[in-house]
């Protein structure tokens, strides 16, 4: 198993920051242009986040399938394949003639996308040592929070000196050349073992990790968390582009730079639940989830940013224990248990994202913070129902 502080898991690092990068920037470069696409196609806030919800929904679904294929092409060739693939799908979706041809496109995007994040968690925790998982756990998913933050940030720049299709056209370019470091600095996996993909036995394998009551603990966690993450994101646009503030795509997207909390939080967060214990590290992150949101209902704008700051380094660091953690807990048939914590995951971000646009039209800003306070108040009760099963059942650090 790979060690951190070794030239291999300075590669893996390098590799997986990139790929998580690519993934999050061709996911999220609309995100921020939802008020643009809706004055484009003549739609409502909720029907333009819709452009977000399909790509997560076909992203969930096809995670379930996607790790039982790479058992059988490899994890490499599928993380390279979904990169590239799905870099590709983007530069065509800017020459999108209509709202529905872009939706279109997005679902296939989404089915491209799944291959890296659905295959990534269990190349890491087959081929790097436990006690370093949380910490590569972390690199990865800073990967993520800083593509996320560059695809947002680059689209609305963009958008205000071409439009919101050049754009789209410039990250999907961005993201294949990414995708090409990707290939070229991934290491092939040590401990991966070829099986035959076996389809028909996918959906017992499947239902056999949701008997696991810690597993639905944390896949319940990972609902919630990208749920309020996603909400809050997608809307936050609408209310800063609008009265009183009528803030421009350029510096609407230049708030997304605290997506560089969650960098800092997902490796600090992963360095310290691997000490101190995940559960009680969760515990701290759903606080500050909370602490953030409130903060956005006041009506300064740098209140407001620091709401969003304070959110998206909880939410990374949550992400981060909550992900590395199921590898852990799954006593078999990890890529099916991580594949079912992404679905989980992503099927929070389409039901949420889409439906805090409805509480949004008729509450306006108080309806999305009340909603991310009751995902908070479950989420603290998961995280004591995980707490009480893991004593139960295993030895692991809580």
């Amino acid at each position: 198993m790979i060690q951190q502080g070794t030239k291999t898991f300075r590669n893996i690092s390098l590799a997986l920051f990139a790929g998580g990068f690519v993934t999050f920037a061709l996911l999220y470069s609309l995100q921020p242009l939802m008020p643009e696409i809706s004055d484009a196609f003549a739609i409502s806030p909720a029907h333009s986040s819709l452009t977000l919800s399909v790509t997560t929904i076909a992203m969930a679904l096809t995670m379930l399938f996607i790790g039982s294929l790479s058992d059988s092409l490899g994890r490499r060739f599928i993380m390279t394949a979904a990169l590239v693939v799905s870099s590709i799908i983007t530069m065509i979706s800017a020459f999108s003639s209509g709202f529905t041809e872009l939706l279109l496109l997005r679902i296939l995007q989404g089915v491209a996308l799944a291959g890296l994040p659905a295959t990534a968690m269990t190349y890491l925790s087959e081929e790097i040592e436990p006690s370093s998982l949380g910490y590569a756990m972390g690199l990865y998913i800073s990967g993520n929070s800083i593509g996320g933050m560059a695809g947002r940030f680059i689209s609305g720049v963009i958008t205000d000196w071409i439009s919101w299709r050049a754009a789209i056209g410039f990250i999907g370019i961005l993201g294949l050349c990414a995708a090409v470091i990707f290939w070229l600095v991934i290491p092939p996996s040590h401990h991966f073992v070829k099986a035959t993909p076996g389809f028909k036995k996918i959906i017992p394998l499947l239902w056999s990790q949701c008997r696991n009551p810690r597993l639905l603990c944390l896949y319940g966690l990972g609902f919630l968390l990208m749920g309020g993450f996603v909400t809050l994101f997608n809307y936050i646009g609408f209310e800063l582009t609008g009265a009183p503030y009528h803030l421009s795509q350029s510096v609407v997207g230049s708030l997304f730079v605290v997506y560089l909390m969650g960098t800092l939080s997902s490796t600090w967060m992963g360095r310290l639940a691997d000490r101190y214990g995940r559960s009680n590290v969760l515990g701290i992150a759903l606080g500050i989830i909370l602490s953030g949101a409130v903060c956005t209902i006041h009506p300064d704008l740098w209140v407001k940013i620091i709401g969003l700051a304070l959110f998206a380094f909880g939410f990374f660091g949550g992400h981060s224990i909550a992900s590395s953690w199921v590898g852990l807990v799954a006593d078999q048939h990890k890529s099916q248990a991580n594949a079912l914590y992404l679905f989980f995951y992503y099927v929070g971000s389409s039901v949420s994202g889409t439906g805090g646009g409805i509480l949004y039209s008729h509450l306006g800003w108080i309806g999305i913070v009340g909603l991310i306070g009751v995902y908070v108040v479950i989420g603290f009760i998961l995280c004591r129902l995980l707490i009480e099963r893991v004593q139960e059942h295993t030895k692991l650090t809580f």
